[in-house]
């Protein structure tokens, strides 16, 4: 029989006092070892996991140093975050009290490392969130402060809403957030979360929906920018192209292209570690002569690169050990390169580097999405991974090429095994623990 989950849904219509005994009842017994009149969701059980293996005290307050004034600011310009500041205030900081008919909430915009930059909304929710250390410059990750609304959505890569005893230490009970990550879509790379937090009175299930909107909105207004640019660096490229011989092609800093000249044309490249200026391997289209153009690079391909682009790599290091950051790193007859990789390829990768005689397209399927049939979206995320990694692939089946060495680097502790992932190979691979008892009380 399948075990009853707390639902949101009726948190809301409950009496928030009542709410908050009942997540009291949920978040005691399940530390404890013993049997929930409820159990947890999904994504607070599995925060909860993490903060016992990391040793976190779920009764203590915990404080980190403030960033100073000029660390603060040197990160406030240096995020992207910075220029969507007033989409994120439109859309959360006046709308998030239409729910509750008062603007009791805040709007939390922290970095990708959890640091708390800016903060808006209503002066006596500010007040209190001074109270609990909850101010700019502040370390909001589990790490710091246990499952919150700013730092468990950078680890999962999901929204999440945390309510009162959801949080796993106690002083944090007083408080309901939801917040959700933003994600950079030049690249992938995770620049920081948006989270709104307010009394436990003005809890409501549509305030998650919210803040995923403004985020997914936000991360829509990088890419019309990015899209801008793009254009920008073709005309600047266009004519610099007609002047050059061969095959050739323009790329922005994150690898897409705007012109090409002399070839087909290509998809994104992945650029690797230290690119720049001067002779450089790039993966699928092999040695190149690089220089700067205003907005990006001008990719200059060298003669002989049919047989340098399809050079089989010698050796693969996947290193997955890192909760929110994981690369490959390759080295072959025609040099190395190393690529950051995106959750859904890291999670890939790692599952065929656990079989190596490989994994067909089914397969794939029922080992990242717990779906055999979603051979269709297996084929076209194999099929970006094979022209992003050049020769390291083959396929039918999908398997590291057997003249390749892998070796993985996996973390310390297998729990913290790319934490967001829920694919059914990785939670295996964690353990699937479901218990979170430290046992007995003494």
């Amino acid at each position: 029989m399948r075990e009853a989950t707390v639902d949101m849904a009726r948190l809301a219509a409950m009496d928030a006092r009542e709410a908050a005994l009942l997540l009291k009842g949920v978040r005691d017994a399940t530390l404890k070892g013993g049997r929930p009149p409820l159990a947890p969701r999904a994504d607070i059980r599995e925060s909860w996991q993490r903060m016992l293996r990391k040793g976190i005290d779920p009764d203590k307050d915990h404080r980190s140093r403030l960033l100073s004034a000029v660390e603060l600011e040197h990160r406030r310009s240096a995020s992207p975050l910075a220029e969507l500041l007033p989409l994120l205030r439109e859309g959360l900081v006046s709308a998030s009290g239409s729910y509750s008919g008062s603007p009791q909430h805040i709007m939390v915009v922290a970095d990708a490392d959890g640091r708390v930059l800016w903060r808006e909304g209503s002066p006596a929710v500010l007040r209190k969130a001074d109270g609990h250390g909850f101010e700019p410059g502040a370390d909001w990750t589990e790490a710091t402060v246990g499952t919150n609304g700013v730092g468990t959505p950078l680890v999962t890569r999901r929204p999440v809403q945390v309510h009162s005893a959801e949080h796993f230490v106690a002083t944090h009970h007083s408080w309901t957030c939801a917040g959700a990550p933003i994600t950079d879509p030049r690249d992938g790379r995770l620049l920081g979360a948006v989270d709104v937090s307010g009394p436990l009175a003005t809890m409501h299930p549509a305030t998650l929906m919210l803040v995923s909107s403004v985020a997914k909105l936000a991360e829509a207004e990088l890419r019309n920018r990015h899209f801008t640019d793009l254009e920008r660096l073709r005309s600047v490229a266009a004519p610099v192209l007609c002047r050059v011989g061969g095959r050739a092609l323009a790329v922005d800093g994150h690898g897409w292209p705007a012109a090409v000249t002399g070839m087909p044309p290509v998809d994104r490249l992945a650029l690797p570690g230290g690119f720049g200026a001067g002779r450089v391997l790039v993966p699928s289209l092999g040695r190149c002569v690089v220089e700067p153009l205003p907005g990006g690079w001008l990719l200059r391909l060298e003669d002989g690169n049919a047989e340098a682009a399809v050079d089989v790599p010698s050796r693969a290091v996947l290193d997955v050990s890192r909760p929110r950051r994981w690369s490959l790193e390759v080295t072959g007859g025609a040099g190395g390169w190393t690529q950051e990789l995106s959750p859904r390829h890291a999670e890939l990768l790692y599952v065929l580097a656990r079989h190596p005689d490989g994994r067909s397209a089914a397969d794939l399927a029922a080992d990242v999405f717990g779906d055999r049939t979603r051979t269709v979206t297996v084929r076209a995320e194999m099929s970006r991974v094979r022209r992003t990694l050049g020769g390291l692939l083959a396929h039918r089946p999908y398997r590291f090429r057997e003249e390749v060495e892998v070796t993985v680097v996996l973390p310390a502790d297998p729990g913290d095994l790319l934490p967001h992932s829920t694919a059914p190979a990785v939670v295996a691979a964690r353990g699937g623990r479901r218990g979170l008892g430290r046992g007995p009380e003494a």
